[in-house]
């Protein structure tokens, strides 16, 4: 039986290398993305997406955690990211970074 997703009140949009931008509003959606389309390589950040992002969806843990270690996977891998409702927006939200 599949878990139902979990969507965030506001999108991620991150800017992927190739310089298309992807949002990202459940956590779902970014788990896929962490596993099957993520640019190598993958730091601790993005271990850390994952695992929180699956125990999102099974309502082990926030769902504000999997999206904070989303963030700073991204920041990892280079990717830029924001965290606001308007896609012409160029402004980004402050991400609290936590040691792993």
């Amino acid at each position: 039986m599949a878990t139902a997703d979990v969507l965030w009140n506001i999108p991620v949009y991150v800017r992927l290398q190739n310089g298309a931008e992807k949002s990202f509003q459940s956590v779902h959606d970014t788990l896929d993305f962490l596993e099957n389309e993520w640019p190598s390589p993958r730091g601790a950040y993005h271990d850390a997406a994952v695992i929180s992002c699956r125990k999102a969806l099974n309502r082990q843990t926030s769902p504000a955690v999997s999206k904070e270690l989303f963030l700073a996977a991204c920041l990892e891998a280079g990717l830029a990211v924001r965290n606001n409702m308007r896609p012409g927006s160029h402004h980004s939200s402050p991400t609290v970074h936590r040691g792993l």
